[in-house]
């Protein structure tokens, strides 16, 4: 075993475990919070006054939580900001964590009887609260995400945390709808038809915060942030940027906005489960049932959706996901107290929701070098901020609409199963079903009318940036990539190096025509007979692809160079390729840059020839200093570059 490896798994471990509770923190919040305030936190002889202490509630959480979205830039840019011995993001994610754990358990009590004695007071310090609260878990959600780029340079080893994080933070998320009724009905001294007490719900929630900060800690002392040049802040994210680039790469805000309505509508409906096991069925415990279902299938939908992508593409997959969403709404609706067909469609409902999010979340991706190609700039942290805002909106307005409703349909201060009405119910079944519904049909109809950027329009685009990647060198006036930093063409010789083994092969002999016409410069091409990628000279990575298939690096004297594995393997969306650079970053002849598994690109029926050219090639003369079938390896000059006088 590599003597790093242990290091490595207590890191994944560490930073898993971290995910666990920062997921566990924020269902209990979003979701299960609203269920405490509607059911136990006022409960006097007044209905008229409860029901209004629970609007003024809900609606302070809702404008609240709008408000904290304008403060998340300003987050970011702290965060950025940050230098200690312990790391940028670790202080925050501690801090973060454990003060916001300590303010969220707080939120479960009545402030010291404040709620009877004085309401105004009680909102007052509420909202003081619940605002200090949500900024922390800001901090510490930032933070925490923020890491997984700061713990590796090894794009290997960042898959392997992301996914070690993604499988933590789906259990965390679902197990407490599995753990929690059980548990508040365990702590609770009155049953209370089986919506537990204050005490049961407030030892739940000491619980599941202890659980939060003490991964918040572990996160803290069990990983290890690399310090580099690479990760110093250059510029700060303002919340105008975003609206910028929203109004400007249409396909950024098409799937914005489509995922803005599928988003608030699978929460809201979310939100209500609880509520319909508790005030419908009359059956608290049984939630616990679809808690453990949806804990399972939400790690399983995570790791299958690259087979599902890869086999029908993310548009049909989109919408075969959509509709079993909408069918499985459905079925719930008209489940009445049948538990078997309540959790028949609540699952249904679920099984897409990972799978929705992951298309978005790639689409989003993608519309980075949609954005670069149509703006002239690449606006990759702008573009893939956007989405986790659109969660937090969508999730406000979830908590704004949960405590009308609730008001509405009689399901609050002590309410049962059996004191709800039957027109309660029906007012209850429209917040919980029509509205959520209709959310996420109008985001299906936005993204079948706006949505158009899908794997193969990428692909061109991709390629329509390659070709005219490095032209600009030396232009004035240009705002992509800080080409006014690039190195103008030196005086001189180099000798550029096979950046891979295996057996040359003239440029004209490729199969694709871009490439074999010079449209892309001047340069060679080798069949590999390895799958690592060095550095052929010491220069800056300065054009980078999600797809991990490419990259264009600046050397030192102001030779720009392509190089390019595979032919048509943007196709394959980063599958089988591995990057060990970051862009900006300053790289050593002879650094090992990629790696590639060849069987991925020729099981996809894929060439795997890799080519090298260099795009700025009217400032330079060239002389081939070996010749086609030649084996070569990475110590072998191939092509001598000598500025034009």
């Amino acid at each position: 075993m590599d003597k790093q490896e242990p290091h490595k798994v207590r890191s994944r471990l560490a930073y898993s475990l971290g995910a666990f509770g920062h997921d566990a923190f924020f269902a209990l919040l979003s979701t299960y919070f609203m269920m405490y305030v509607t059911g136990h936190l006022f409960t006097s002889s007044d209905k008229h006054f409860d029901n209004r202490m629970v609007g003024y509630v809900t609606m302070i959480i809702m404008i609240l939580r709008i408000v904290e979205l304008l403060v998340d830039p300003l987050i970011g840019n702290a965060i950025d900001r940050t230098n200690t011995k312990w790391g940028k993001f670790k202080p925050w994610v501690v801090g973060g964590g454990v003060i916001s754990a300590v303010l969220l358990a707080a939120l479960f009590t009545p402030l010291g009887g404040l709620n009877v004695s004085n309401p105004v007071m009680y909102l007052v310090v509420f909202a003081i609260i619940y605002i200090i609260m949500d900024v922390f878990y800001s901090f510490n959600d930032v933070g925490f995400w923020s890491m997984v780029p700061a713990m590796s340079f090894d794009s290997h080893e960042r898959d392997k945390i992301a996914t070690f994080a993604r499988v933590g933070s789906t259990i965390g998320g679902q197990i407490i709808g599995f753990v929690i009724m059980p548990m508040v009905l365990f702590f609770s001294i009155n049953q209370n038809g089986g919506t537990g007490d204050d005490r049961g719900w407030f030892i739940f929630a000491v619980i599941v915060a202890a659980i939060s900060a003490i991964t918040a800690i572990g996160v803290g002392m069990f990983t290890h942030e690399q310090k580099s040049l690479l990760r110093e802040n250059k510029e700060q994210t303002k919340l105008k940027d975003i609206l910028h680039i929203l109004v400007k790469n249409d396909q950024l805000l098409a799937i914005a906005m489509s995922y803005l309505f599928f988003t608030t509508g699978q929460t809201l409906l979310n939100s209500f489960e609880l509520y319909y096991f508790t005030y419908i069925l009359g059956n608290s415990k049984a939630f616990s049932i679809l808690g453990g279902l949806n804990t399972v299938v939400g790690v399983i939908s995570v790791f299958a959706f690259p087979l599902f992508s890869g086999k029908i593409g993310r548009h049909k997959l989109f919408y075969g996901a959509a509709t079993i969403e909408v069918i499985g709404a459905l079925i719930f609706a008209f489940a009445g107290k049948s538990l078997a067909l309540v959790l028949l469609g609540a699952e249904l409902f679920f099984i897409p929701q990972p799978i929705i999010f992951l298309v978005v979340l790639m689409t989003i991706t993608d519309s980075v070098e949609y954005g670069q190609l149509k703006l002239g700039h690449r606006d990759e942290s702008l573009t893939l901020s956007i989405r986790p805002l659109l969660d937090k909106f969508g999730g406000a307005v979830a908590n704004g609409v949960v405590g009308a409703a609730t008001v509405a349909a009689g399901m609050t201060g002590g309410a049962t199963a059996a004191t709800v009405t039957a027109h309660g119910v029906s007012v209850f079944k429209i917040y919980m079903f029509l509205i959520p519904i209709a959310l996420i049909i109008v985001g299906i109809i936005i993204f079948a009318l706006k949505v158009k950027l899908d794997e193969s329009s990428h692909a061109k685009i991709v390629a329509k940036l390659e070709q005219t990647w490095g032209k600009h060198l030396g232009e004035e006036g240009s705002d992509d990539q800080a080409v006014a930093e690039e190195p103008a063409p030196q005086p001189g010789v180099t000798n550029i190096p096979a950046p891979v083994a295996g057996t040359l092969v003239n440029l004209k002999d490729v199969s694709d025509p871009a490439f074999a016409e010079g449209k892309m410069g001047q340069g060679f091409a080798i069949k590999p007979s390895d799958g690592k990628v060095y550095a052929p000279f010491a220069g800056t990575v300065r054009a980078t692809f999600s797809t991990r298939h490419a990259v264009g690096l600046v050397s030192d004297n102001g030779i720009a160079l392509l190089i390019h594995i595979g032919i048509d393997t943007v196709k394959l969306h980063g599958t089988g390729f591995v990057t060990y650079f970051t862009k900006g970053q300053h790289i050593d002849k002879g650094q090992e840059l990629m790696e590639f598994w060849d069987p991925t690109i020729k099981k996809a029926g894929l060439d795997d020839t890799v080519i090298v050219t260099v795009t700025n090639s009217e400032s330079f003369n060239f002389d081939m200093l070996a010749k086609a079938g030649d084996q070569v390896t990475v110590k072998d000059d191939i092509l001598q570059v000598t500025k034009k006088e």
